[in-house]
Protein backbone atom coordinates (compact mmCIF):
# COMPACT_ATOMS: atom_id res chain seq x y z
CA UNK A 1 0.00 0.00 0.00
CA UNK A 2 2.82 2.42 0.77
CA UNK A 3 3.89 2.46 -2.89
CA UNK A 4 0.37 3.11 -4.19
CA UNK A 5 0.09 6.66 -2.81
CA UNK A 6 2.23 9.80 -2.78
CA UNK A 7 3.03 10.61 0.84
CA UNK A 8 3.93 14.01 2.27
CA UNK A 9 2.71 15.81 5.41
CA UNK A 10 0.17 17.58 3.17
CA UNK A 11 -0.97 14.77 0.88
CA UNK A 12 -3.34 13.22 3.36
CA UNK A 13 -4.90 16.57 4.19
CA UNK A 14 -5.32 18.22 0.79
CA UNK A 15 -4.61 15.89 -2.14
CA UNK A 16 -7.33 13.86 -3.83
CA UNK A 17 -7.12 10.09 -4.01
CA UNK A 18 -6.46 10.33 -7.76
CA UNK A 19 -3.61 12.82 -7.32
CA UNK A 20 -2.01 10.73 -4.58
CA UNK A 21 -2.08 7.70 -6.84
CA UNK A 22 -0.72 9.67 -9.79
CA UNK A 23 2.39 10.72 -7.84
CA UNK A 24 2.86 7.38 -6.11
CA UNK A 25 5.94 5.17 -6.41
CA UNK A 26 4.00 2.70 -8.54
CA UNK A 27 3.01 5.42 -11.00
CA UNK A 28 6.48 6.99 -11.08
CA UNK A 29 8.51 3.82 -11.54
CA UNK A 30 6.11 2.16 -13.96
CA UNK A 31 6.49 5.32 -16.07
CA UNK A 32 10.26 4.83 -15.98
CA UNK A 33 9.67 1.36 -17.41
CA UNK A 34 7.30 2.66 -20.09
CA UNK A 35 10.05 5.08 -21.12
CA UNK A 36 12.53 2.20 -21.33
CA UNK A 37 10.06 0.32 -23.53
CA UNK A 38 9.65 3.40 -25.76
CA UNK A 39 13.43 3.74 -26.00
CA UNK A 40 13.89 0.08 -26.94
CA UNK A 41 11.10 0.22 -29.55
CA UNK A 42 12.59 3.36 -31.07
CA UNK A 43 16.10 1.92 -31.18
CA UNK A 44 14.76 -1.23 -32.85
CA UNK A 45 12.89 0.85 -35.44
CA UNK A 46 16.09 2.72 -36.22
CA UNK A 47 18.18 -0.40 -36.74
CA UNK A 48 19.57 -1.53 -33.38
CA UNK A 49 19.50 -5.33 -32.88
CA UNK A 50 16.59 -5.57 -30.43
CA UNK A 51 13.98 -8.31 -30.73
CA UNK A 52 10.21 -8.23 -30.35
CA UNK A 53 10.64 -10.90 -27.69
CA UNK A 54 12.77 -8.55 -25.59
CA UNK A 55 10.26 -5.71 -25.93
CA UNK A 56 7.33 -8.02 -25.11
CA UNK A 57 9.13 -9.18 -21.97
CA UNK A 58 9.61 -5.57 -20.87
CA UNK A 59 5.97 -4.66 -21.51
CA UNK A 60 4.76 -7.64 -19.49
CA UNK A 61 6.74 -6.45 -16.47
CA UNK A 62 6.04 -2.70 -16.51
CA UNK A 63 4.05 -2.94 -13.28
CA UNK A 64 5.90 -5.88 -11.76
CA UNK A 65 8.24 -4.06 -9.36
CA UNK A 66 9.94 -5.67 -6.36
CA UNK A 67 10.73 -2.71 -4.10
CA UNK A 68 12.68 -4.85 -1.62
CA UNK A 69 15.18 -5.79 -4.33
CA UNK A 70 15.36 -2.17 -5.51
CA UNK A 71 16.02 -0.95 -1.97
CA UNK A 72 18.74 -3.51 -1.35
CA UNK A 73 20.43 -2.81 -4.68
CA UNK A 74 20.33 0.95 -4.12
CA UNK A 75 22.18 0.49 -0.82
CA UNK A 76 24.91 -1.30 -2.78
CA UNK A 77 25.20 0.92 -5.85
CA UNK A 78 24.01 4.23 -4.31
CA UNK A 79 21.99 5.05 -7.42
CA UNK A 80 18.20 4.92 -7.69
CA UNK A 81 17.95 4.56 -11.48
CA UNK A 82 20.60 1.84 -11.68
CA UNK A 83 18.86 0.00 -8.85
CA UNK A 84 15.66 -0.05 -10.90
CA UNK A 85 17.53 -1.03 -14.08
CA UNK A 86 19.00 -3.96 -12.11
CA UNK A 87 15.62 -5.08 -10.74
CA UNK A 88 13.94 -4.69 -14.14
CA UNK A 89 16.72 -6.81 -15.63
CA UNK A 90 15.99 -9.59 -13.15
CA UNK A 91 12.37 -9.61 -14.29
CA UNK A 92 13.39 -9.36 -17.96
CA UNK A 93 16.51 -11.53 -18.42
CA UNK A 94 16.20 -11.56 -22.21
CA UNK A 95 15.89 -7.78 -22.37
CA UNK A 96 18.48 -7.09 -19.67
CA UNK A 97 21.32 -6.16 -22.11
CA UNK A 98 19.23 -3.47 -23.85
CA UNK A 99 17.36 -1.87 -20.93
CA UNK A 100 18.28 1.85 -20.72
CA UNK A 101 20.62 1.38 -23.71
CA UNK A 102 22.46 4.64 -24.49
CA UNK A 103 20.43 6.74 -22.05
CA UNK A 104 21.39 8.85 -19.06
CA UNK A 105 19.55 8.55 -15.75
CA UNK A 106 17.81 11.85 -16.41
CA UNK A 107 16.13 10.30 -19.44
CA UNK A 108 13.71 8.54 -17.11
CA UNK A 109 13.70 10.91 -14.14
CA UNK A 110 13.13 14.18 -16.03
CA UNK A 111 10.78 12.83 -18.68
CA UNK A 112 8.71 11.14 -16.00
CA UNK A 113 8.35 14.47 -14.17
CA UNK A 114 7.00 16.06 -17.36
CA UNK A 115 4.64 13.15 -18.03
CA UNK A 116 3.23 13.13 -14.49
CA UNK A 117 2.85 16.92 -14.48
CA UNK A 118 0.95 16.66 -17.76
CA UNK A 119 -1.34 13.99 -16.33
CA UNK A 120 -1.82 16.02 -13.16
CA UNK A 121 -2.87 19.05 -15.20
CA UNK A 122 -5.38 16.91 -17.06
CA UNK A 123 -6.80 15.69 -13.77
CA UNK A 124 -7.12 19.28 -12.52
CA UNK A 125 -8.70 20.30 -15.83
CA UNK A 126 -11.39 17.64 -15.52
CA UNK A 127 -12.24 18.76 -12.00
CA UNK A 128 -12.19 22.43 -13.03
CA UNK A 129 -14.63 21.81 -15.87
CA UNK A 130 -16.92 19.96 -13.48
CA UNK A 131 -16.87 22.89 -11.04
CA UNK A 132 -17.66 25.32 -13.87
CA UNK A 133 -20.56 23.15 -15.00
CA UNK A 134 -21.96 22.92 -11.47
CA UNK A 135 -21.63 26.67 -11.00
CA UNK A 136 -23.39 27.24 -14.32
CA UNK A 137 -26.33 25.15 -13.11
CA UNK A 138 -26.32 27.03 -9.80
CA UNK A 139 -26.28 30.38 -11.62
CA UNK A 140 -29.21 29.41 -13.83
CA UNK A 141 -31.20 28.11 -10.87
CA UNK A 142 -30.62 31.37 -8.97
CA UNK A 143 -30.72 33.92 -11.80
CA UNK A 144 -33.83 35.57 -10.33
CA UNK A 145 -32.83 35.41 -6.66
CA UNK A 146 -32.18 38.98 -5.59
CA UNK A 147 -29.27 39.81 -3.31
CA UNK A 148 -27.35 42.87 -2.24
CA UNK A 149 -24.26 43.90 -4.20
CA UNK A 150 -21.21 45.45 -2.59
CA UNK A 151 -18.52 47.91 -3.59
CA UNK A 152 -15.45 48.36 -1.40
CA UNK A 153 -17.29 46.18 1.13
CA UNK A 154 -20.09 48.74 1.27
CA UNK A 155 -23.72 47.98 0.30
CA UNK A 156 -24.45 48.92 -3.32
CA UNK A 157 -27.18 48.27 -5.88
CA UNK A 158 -29.12 45.03 -6.03
CA UNK A 159 -27.92 42.10 -8.09
CA UNK A 160 -28.80 38.40 -8.22
CA UNK A 161 -27.21 35.31 -6.77
CA UNK A 162 -26.98 33.93 -10.30
CA UNK A 163 -25.07 36.99 -11.51
CA UNK A 164 -22.64 36.69 -8.60
CA UNK A 165 -22.02 33.06 -9.56
CA UNK A 166 -21.18 34.06 -13.15
CA UNK A 167 -18.34 36.21 -11.80
CA UNK A 168 -16.85 33.16 -10.12
CA UNK A 169 -17.30 31.20 -13.35
CA UNK A 170 -15.46 33.90 -15.29
CA UNK A 171 -12.44 33.61 -13.00
CA UNK A 172 -12.45 29.84 -13.38
CA UNK A 173 -12.72 30.11 -17.18
CA UNK A 174 -9.60 32.28 -17.18
CA UNK A 175 -7.87 29.64 -15.05
CA UNK A 176 -8.97 26.99 -17.55
CA UNK A 177 -7.53 29.01 -20.45
CA UNK A 178 -4.18 29.33 -18.68
CA UNK A 179 -4.14 25.62 -17.86
CA UNK A 180 -4.87 24.68 -21.48
CA UNK A 181 -2.14 27.06 -22.66
CA UNK A 182 0.39 25.31 -20.42
CA UNK A 183 -0.82 21.90 -21.59
CA UNK A 184 -0.51 22.86 -25.25
CA UNK A 185 3.09 23.98 -24.76
CA UNK A 186 4.40 21.02 -22.75
CA UNK A 187 7.35 19.24 -24.33
CA UNK A 188 9.19 16.02 -23.65
CA UNK A 189 12.97 15.74 -23.61
CA UNK A 190 12.99 12.80 -25.98
CA UNK A 191 16.03 10.59 -25.36
CA UNK A 192 17.77 13.45 -23.60
CA UNK A 193 18.07 14.19 -19.91
CA UNK A 194 19.45 17.28 -18.24
CA UNK A 195 22.94 15.86 -18.54
CA UNK A 196 24.88 14.35 -21.40
CA UNK A 197 25.54 15.25 -25.03
CA UNK A 198 23.87 12.24 -26.73
CA UNK A 199 27.32 11.03 -27.70
CA UNK A 200 26.29 7.54 -26.56
CA UNK A 201 23.62 7.48 -29.25
CA UNK A 202 26.11 8.64 -31.86
CA UNK A 203 28.26 5.66 -30.90
CA UNK A 204 25.24 3.36 -31.19
CA UNK A 205 23.94 4.61 -34.52
CA UNK A 206 26.93 6.38 -36.11
CA UNK A 207 24.27 8.42 -37.90
CA UNK A 208 23.33 11.96 -36.85
CA UNK A 209 20.00 11.89 -38.67
CA UNK A 210 18.91 8.76 -36.82
CA UNK A 211 19.90 10.32 -33.50
CA UNK A 212 17.75 13.34 -34.33
CA UNK A 213 14.78 11.06 -35.00
CA UNK A 214 14.97 9.38 -31.60
CA UNK A 215 13.60 12.36 -29.70
CA UNK A 216 10.41 12.76 -31.75
CA UNK A 217 9.71 9.03 -31.90
CA UNK A 218 9.95 8.64 -28.13
CA UNK A 219 7.82 11.73 -27.55
CA UNK A 220 5.08 10.42 -29.83
CA UNK A 221 5.09 7.03 -28.09
CA UNK A 222 4.61 8.81 -24.76
CA UNK A 223 1.78 11.03 -26.05
CA UNK A 224 3.66 14.28 -26.80
CA UNK A 225 4.02 16.07 -30.12
CA UNK A 226 6.87 18.45 -29.20
CA UNK A 227 10.37 18.04 -27.78
CA UNK A 228 13.03 20.39 -26.47
CA UNK A 229 15.87 21.04 -28.87
CA UNK A 230 18.39 21.10 -26.04
CA UNK A 231 18.13 20.32 -22.35
CA UNK A 232 19.52 22.16 -19.37
CA UNK A 233 22.53 20.83 -17.53
CA UNK A 234 22.75 20.49 -13.78
CA UNK A 235 26.49 19.97 -13.74
CA UNK A 236 28.49 22.30 -11.50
Amino acid sequence: MENEKYVTPLSGRYASEEMNQLWSNNSKYSTWRKLWVALAETEKELGIDITEEQIKEMKENVNNIDYDIVSQREKECRHDVMAHVYEFGLKCPKAKPIIHLGATSCYVTDNTDVILMSQALQLIKQKLILVIQNLKNFAMDNKDVTCLGYTHFQPAQLTTVGKRATLWIQDLLEDLEELEFVQSHMKLLGCKGTTGTQESFMKLFKDEEKVKKIDQKIAEKMGFDKVYSVSRTNLY
